[in-house]
């Protein structure tokens, strides 16, 4: 069954545009380099949302092909870079992961 990774992050003050768009660029470049991603988009909260979410100013969901796959992507090098990235541009996360019937 497919899982749906998500992740909400709370970037530093003084992260730029720009810092997001490179960021966001690596990360859906992941998709067809780490086997069981099928998917990954990432975005700002809408306006609606804005008020709930206790701050994170940024999520993104990714669809992988079973929870085997999780633990692939978690320690792929792909990975590993974009997470090197987060560690620079975010000062908090908040990861939760849920399986669905496809």
């Amino acid at each position: 069954m497919p899982v749906y990774h998500i992740v909400l992050f709370r970037l530093k003050p003084g992260v730029t545009a720009e810092q997001l768009a490179n960021w966001s660029a690596i990360s859906r470049a992941m998709v067809g380099k780490i086997p069981g991603l099928l998917s990954l988009q990432a975005g700002s909260p809408l306006p609606i949302s804005v008020p709930r979410a206790k701050g994170f100013d940024m999520g993104l969901v990714a669809i992988l092909e079973s929870p085997e796959h999780v633990a692939a992507y978690a320690s792929h090098p792909a990975h590993l870079e974009v997470h090197k990235i987060r560690e620079e541009l975010c000062e908090d996360t908040l990861a939760y992961d849920l399986e669905f019937p496809a």
